[in-house]
C-alpha cells in the first residue's frame, strides 16, 4: 500500500476510545449515525490535521501548525462519525464527534491516493480562508506527522464538497492549487474562521 499512515499519538488514541465507551458521549454526540449504530465501533485511520491559515503573496505558503487528529469510527463495514482530538496542556484529549459530507469525501481520497505512486503519508489540510479541507500526500513517509511543511512534490485533494472553481478529488501538486488559492485569499494574516468538519 502506497500509503504510510502514521501512528497517532497513544494519549489521543486513548482518548477516542474513552469516548466511545461512554454512553454519555456516544448519546450526547450530534451525530445520528453513531447513536444509532448497532455494532462495535472502533476508530480507524488516524490522520494529523493541519491548518494553513494565510498564503503568501507568492504563492507559497508558510508551515501550517498541526490542530488535531482525526479518527474515522468504523461500524462494521463503513465510516458511521468521525473524532477529532486537539492538543490540551495535559496532552492529547478527546474534542468531539461529527459526521458530514467530509467522511465519505476522506474515504474515497484515500481509497484513490492507495492507487498512486510514489508513497505518501497521508495527512489532512484544513484551509480556514476557504472553507475548504483537502487530503494532504505528504512525500516525506518518514516524516514526523506533527511537522507542517507542504514539500513542493506533495500532492492536495481537495475533498467534496470543494470551494467554486476548484475540482473535489483531483489531485493538484501544492504550487499549482496554492496559486488557485492566492486569487481567492487575500495575502498575509487574514480572519481566522472556523474550520471545515
Amino acid at each position: 500500500m502506497p500509503l504510510h499512515v502514521p501512528p497517532a499519538p497513544a494519549p489521543a488514541l486513548r482518548s477516542v476510545l474513552t469516548a466511545l465507551g461512554s454512553p454519555t458521549a456516544v448519546r450526547e454526540a450530534r451525530t445520528p449515525a453513531l447513536r444509532a449504530a448497532q455494532g462495535p465501533l472502533s476508530p480507524e485511520l488516524p490522520l494529523p490535521v493541519h491548518a494553513l491559515d494565510r498564503i503568501g503573496p507568492d504563492g507559497l505558503a508558510p508551515a501550517t501548525r498541526l490542530t488535531a487528529w482525526r479518527f474515522l469510527i468504523r461500524d462494521s463495514d463503513r465510516a458511521v462519525a468521525a473524532a477529532d482530538t486537539m492538543l490540551t496542556p495535559d496532552g492529547w484529549a478527546f474534542s468531539r464527534f461529527f459526521e458530514g459530507p467530509y467522511l465519505a469525501s476522506t474515504e474515497l481520497a484515500v481509497r484513490q491516493a492507495e492507487t498512486l505512486t510514489p508513497h505518501y503519508q497521508p495527512r489532512l489540510l484544513s484551509i480556514p480562508g476557504l472553507y475548504m479541507l483537502a487530503l494532504w500526500l505528504h512525500g516525506d513517509t518518514e516524516a514526523d506527522a506533527s511537522g507542517g511543511a507542504l514539500g513542493p512534490d506533495d500532492l492536495l485533494v481537495p475533498l467534496a464538497p470543494a470551494p467554486p472553481g476548484i475540482a473535489a478529488h483531483r489531485p493538484h501538486r501544492v504550487a499549482d492549487l496554492l496559486r488557485m488559492m492566492t486569487l481567492r485569499i487575500p495575502p498575509g494574516p487574514g480572519p481566522l474562521l472556523g474550520s471545515p468538519a
